[in-house]
């Protein structure tokens, strides 16, 4: 691991691959972190410079307060990342929050992109904003473990939830979501806040796959549908048995998804 000062922060990061490969920059789900990514590194580091980062304020990357979390911020983070290591060719790849700073970064800053990938995500204002708000407040008091399972089922689908064979992906996502801190909450307190970008994706002219999991409890297939519809050129996968973090639930249907993907490039 390595860590780099930009935008006025202290990133965290793992960098593999090829120095002077094309590059691959994943940014993760609010409560997990670069780790989430594990498979894609190792499928993809071979060809290609896998970036994985902690977003600010989690994982292992800078804590910082409330106010200097939103996400106008933290997609200044990315591109200030990307300048900073000098990636080329860069195809972001975001679940969920990650993918709110990858529609942004990439309707704000085209040049800095080859091509996009996000996966359970939302161009839309936060329609549960009055359940994260209330959800922030605990953790911010009591910490994680009050409203640990109701996270976990809006971050897993119903087969990782209840099917024995993917045991393993349950309890990795507890011990993460389960180590988490109250300051977390500041995090959580912008998704329920952030506004919508619906009329800046027209603005997203490089190659994107909107990925949605048909059993997501968080962002169901409609709203990848929705930002689909407003970029014309984007490919829309739905991906069966999965729920919101597709990378830890069906990982070999994410390698699968962005081998498609780079080789359209």
């Amino acid at each position: 691991m390595a860590t780099i000062a930009v935008n006025g922060t202290t990133i965290n990061y793992a960098d593999e691959g090829p120095q002077d490969a094309p590059a691959l920059l994943f940014a993760h789900s609010m409560f997990f972190d670069h780790r989430m990514f594990a498979a894609q590194a190792e499928a993809f580091a071979d060809g290609y410079r896998v970036i994985r980062y902690d977003l600010r304020g989690q994982g292992d990357s800078q804590r910082h307060p409330r106010e200097a979390l939103d996400f106008d911020t933290q997609t200044e983070d990315a591109r200030a990342l990307i300048e900073g290591l000098q990636l080329r060719d860069v195809t972001f790849v975001g679940n969920s929050m990650g993918g709110f700073i990858g529609l942004r970064l990439a309707a704000r800053h085209p040049d800095l992109l080859r091509s996009l990938v996000v996966l359970g995500t939302s161009a839309d204002i936060e329609e549960a904003a009055e359940g994260m708000d209330a959800l922030a407040a605990v953790v911010r008091e009591q910490g994680i473990e009050p409203v640990i399972d109701g996270v976990l089922y809006f971050m897993l689908g119903d087969t990782s939830l209840n099917d024995p064979s993917r045991a393993h992906v349950l309890a990795e996502a507890r011990a993460v979501v389960g180590s988490r801190t109250p300051e977390y909450a500041d995090a959580a307190w912008h998704i329920a806040h952030r506004p919508a970008i619906l009329g800046e994706l027209p603005n997203i002219t490089v190659p994107l796959t909107v990925v949605a999991g048909t059993e997501d409890h968080t962002y169901p297939p409609p709203k990848s549908e929705q930002i689909a519809a407003a970029v014309p050129h984007a490919k829309l996968v739905v991906m069966e048995r999965t729920g919101h973090v597709h990378a830890l639930e069906n990982p070999d249907a994410v390698n699968a998804v962005l081998e498609d993907h780079l080789a359209a490039l």
